[in-house]
């Protein structure tokens, strides 16, 4: 193996290695709940249940009951809940969630959440995007130095009844930003307030 490559190879090491430390963080989190959480009209109210997640690849399932800042629907019966939206150290904001298949048939339209902006990033949650009204910008997920999205990857189909758990990191909005439009595609568009 050549220098350069041991470097490429570091570099993407460490960048995963980064990304996994980050969403465990989130995961340790305190998921406040102080009453102010709000979503669109399309969302439903939220509410706490005991559902299990894994946040991102690395991190383990949790005992405790997640909060559900928002609910939307999408096609087919499918449901999108965000658990948590917060700043990470560095200059990130992490959303995580899951995707419930409550539907009677296996939803195979997943191509759609990968967006188009980045063709290689696979079947994943790459096509979701934050908006900031009052800023007037849109975020993309991020990228690594390997052009890999820095979310939640091999989401083929979804089977009736099943939970996938999800994230995606994203730039963090400036900090006086305290809510963001949340969306990923097939789903509505949930307002989602930020922690941290």
């Amino acid at each position: 193996m050549s220098i350069r490559q041991t470097g490429k190879v570091r570099g993407g090491a460490a960048v995963v290695v980064v990304a996994a430390l980050a969403i465990t963080l989130v995961g340790c989190g305190g998921g406040e709940d102080n009453g102010k959480s709000q979503e669109s009209p399309k969302a439903s109210t939220p509410q706490t249940k005991g559902s299990e997640q894994a946040p991102g690849p690395s991190a383990g399932k949790s005992a405790q009951p997640l909060e559900e800042l928002a609910i939307v629907t999408g096609a087919s019966g499918m449901t999108l809940v965000i658990n948590s939206m917060q700043r990470d150290p560095g200059g990130f904001l992490t959303v995580n969630g899951q995707i419930k298949n409550t539907g009677s048939q296996s939803f195979a339209g997943t191509s759609a959440w990968r967006g188009i902006e980045l063709k290689g990033s696979g079947e994943s949650v790459a096509g979701a995007t934050l908006v900031d009204k009052v800023g007037k910008k849109r975020y993309y997920v991020l990228r690594d130095t390997e052009a890999r999205c820095l979310c939640t990857t091999g989401i083929s189909s979804v089977d009736p009844g099943q939970t996938i758990p999800f994230f995606a990191q994203f730039p963090a909005p400036p900090a006086s930003t305290t809510e963001v439009d949340f969306n990923l595609p097939t789903f509505a568009t949930a307002t989602v307030k930020i922690s941290g």
